[in-house]
């Protein structure tokens, strides 16, 4: 048996993953755009289970994946070697992260990193790269959207409106 603080707070977490794939397919449908993962995994980067600090946490995730995808944007330009490249953003994006602090969401920023840089056989670097840059930012900036939404306090007024905690009687 789950212990009800853990199951509410699972049944947030999936309430807002799933927010997440809904609105990026929403908007993605109304703006007729196709190439949706990268926006999808970037949200899902953002998201975090735990309520307590969910916006400071979707804050520095934004910002170490902003890192992520600027070193990878500004390497994969410098030099078309892939393997050294790849290798040099990983390492700066790392540093960088450690530079400001942003330890706790190095693995986030070196994902965007790894999104930007990659790119089909054929394809147009700077094309993939700034398309990709754009939908870490979009996922980013819809994972915060979300965070908000959910661990805002007059979101909260509004669904114990709606689901008011039961009477117990004295308990």
């Amino acid at each position: 048996m789950i212990p009800k603080q853990r199951l509410k707070r699972l049944l947030i977490y999936a309430a807002k993953c799933v927010s997440g794939v809904l609105l990026v397919l929403g908007l993605s449908w109304a703006v007729d755009y196709k190439d949706i993962i990268w926006i999808l995994i970037s949200v899902m980067l953002v998201l975090s289970p735990d309520g307590s600090d969910a916006v400071t946490l979707a804050v520095t995730r934004i910002k170490a994946n902003a890192v992520g995808a600027i070193s990878g944007f500004l390497l994969i330009l410098l030099h078309p070697n892939m393997i050294l490249m790849m290798c040099s953003a990983v390492f700066i994006t790392v540093a960088i992260c450690n530079l400001l602090n942003l330890e706790a969401a190095t693995r986030t920023a070196l994902a965007a990193t790894i999104i930007v840089m990659t790119h089909e056989a054929g394809t147009h670097i700077w094309d993939t790269a700034v398309e990709r840059v754009l939908s870490v930012l979009t996922g980013c900036l819809l994972g915060l959207l979300i965070t908000f939404i959910f661990h805002n306090k007059y979101t909260v007024q509004t669904a114990e409106m709606i689901f008011p905690k039961p009477d117990r009687g004295g308990e």
